[in-house]
């Protein structure tokens, strides 16, 4: 097992690639992270999270530090960002996806972004989508999410480069509890304590995003967890100074707290002393009226009644998140070193 203190001499920039099953997109995904890295000085840390294909023997064939997780149980979104943390040395990290693809432009102006901007913790760029058909695209276009967009942002949602020296006065890198939301839970606990995040104008990755079909999807997401990371981000909250961010800046939080009071109206109709034809009657139209609502507004009856069922999904995620035992956040991560690199890129 590996400690959290690491080894290395200290470099300019770590890349840090989170990995699970991704031998399709690894190859990519390390080449191009050495061909950045190569600009500014540094390594590359490959984090994998027990892959069961060939991504950690492809990865091997370069110049790069593997490290695994020691347990497949401890699989989750905020595991893997923090695991390649802890084993990396350098001033600044980017966290990068197996599924992504750095560009070469980009590290040198993020770096010369923040030597001019000392009170910036992060700086994200433009992420090119590849597959711009999957569910996840169309969604981020249609909520037109602005801390996609060039300027200041309160989130680097999709990776970035941060200030190593701002991480560790945020406590840590990345939960090891979170099933989803661990760029955002990064950033409350940054704004909190006076750091600025930023995003700039250029392209930063290509992005080869996975699909399912939209119901698969959410069965996935449960089974997974990650429909619960909001929910864990709000149980790690609690009692710390970044709470009333957290609350106030998650818009969707507002949504998945009124389906839980649509449940306990609908239970409470259920349950009223009423004759059964009158409970089942109100019960019907209260029911309706959300996927009324939104079939008008989408002008469609399938997207309405998806959007339902994945608030619904949602809610119960979030209940099932605060609900869920946390380890120490701040904790090393039990982990395996399978490949030192031979040093400094």
């Amino acid at each position: 097992m590996q400690s959290f203190e690491t080894t290395g001499a200290p470099c300019r920039v770590s890349i840090v690639i989170k990995a699970l099953n991704e031998e399709k997109r690894i190859v990519a995904a390390v080449e191009s992270a050495l061909t950045a890295v190569r600009m500014v000085g540094g390594e590359v840390v490959l984090a994998d999270s027990c892959s069961s294909d060939r991504t950690v023997a492809l990865a091997s064939a370069y110049p790069i530090r593997i490290v695994q997780l020691a347990r497949a149980d401890e699989r989750c979104c905020g595991a893997g960002p923090q695991l390649g943390y802890q084993h990396s040395v350098g001033e600044f990290v980017y966290i990068l996806d197996g599924d992504m693809e750095m560009q070469p432009g980009f590290l040198p102006e993020a770096l010369a972004f923040m030597q001019a901007h000392p009170d910036v913790a992060g700086v994200g760029g433009q992420v090119v989508e590849m597959n711009t058909s999957s569910l996840e695209y169309v969604a981020r276009v249609e909520r037109g999410l602005g801390h996609m967009q060039a300027g200041m942002v309160d989130r680097l949602d999709m990776g970035g480069l941060y200030r190593r020296v701002a991480v560790e006065q945020a406590g840590y890198f990345s939960d090891r509890n979170l099933h989803s939301y661990e760029e955002f839970d990064l950033a409350m606990r940054l704004h909190a304590r006076g750091w600025k995040l930023w995003r700039l104008g250029i392209d930063s990755v290509r992005h080869h995003g996975h699909d399912a079909p939209p119901y698969q999807l959410l069965v996935r997401r449960w089974r997974s967890r990650y429909i619960c990371g909001l929910g864990e981000v709000l149980r790690a909250a609690w009692g710390e100074s970044h709470l009333g961010l957290v609350l106030t800046r998650v818009r969707e939080l507002r949504l998945y707290v009124a389906v839980l009071g649509w449940w306990t109206v609908l239970l409470a109709v259920l349950v009223a002393p009423l004759p059964w034809t009158a409970r089942i009657a109100a019960f019907s139209c209260i029911a309706a009226v959300p996927i009324l609502l939104m079939a008008w507004r989408k002008r469609s009856a399938t997207k309405a009644v998806f959007s339902v069922v994945s608030w619904c999904f949602n809610a119960a995620g979030l209940v099932r998140g605060l609900l869920t035992p946390q380890r120490p956040a701040r904790a090393a991560i039990d982990s395996v070193e399978i490949r030192n690199t031979p040093g400094a890129v």
